[in-house]
């Protein structure tokens, strides 16, 4: 066999010594990564948050449309109501058939001067 020459002066370090320089790089790698995910949580919740609160109160703002166009037909009712027993002729049949009222004759008027 022939014999093999090795020079042992040229021979590398172990592993160890590089991954000591490596270990602070890696946990600052590590810490901006967690803060990184925990502002994107962070920023997540509050988009989910805004998003309901959003489709809340667009529910609220229907709802209040639908109460203010029953609110405004019933005022459109009561004016109406209101404007039929106002009518003259209706006053007249009332007081003439439910309360026995008549005209005034010549007699019952007295002027003022």
């Amino acid at each position: 066999m022939a014999h093999a020459r090795v020079d042992y002066g040229k021979v590398a370090a172990s592993g160890h010594f590089g991954a000591a320089e490596l270990a602070p790089h890696r946990i600052d790698i590590f810490k901006y990564l967690m803060i990184c995910m925990f502002l994107f949580t962070v920023v997540s919740v509050f988009h989910v948050w805004s998003r309901f609160k959003l489709v809340e109160l667009n529910l609220q703002v229907s709802e209040t449309s639908r109460q203010l166009k029953e609110v405004e037909q019933e005022q459109k009712r009561l004016n109406l109501e209101a404007a039929t027993l106002k009518t003259p002729g209706r006053i007249e049949a009332i007081a003439r058939n439910e309360l026995g009222m008549s005209l005034p004759t010549e007699q019952q008027i007295i002027q003022v001067r």
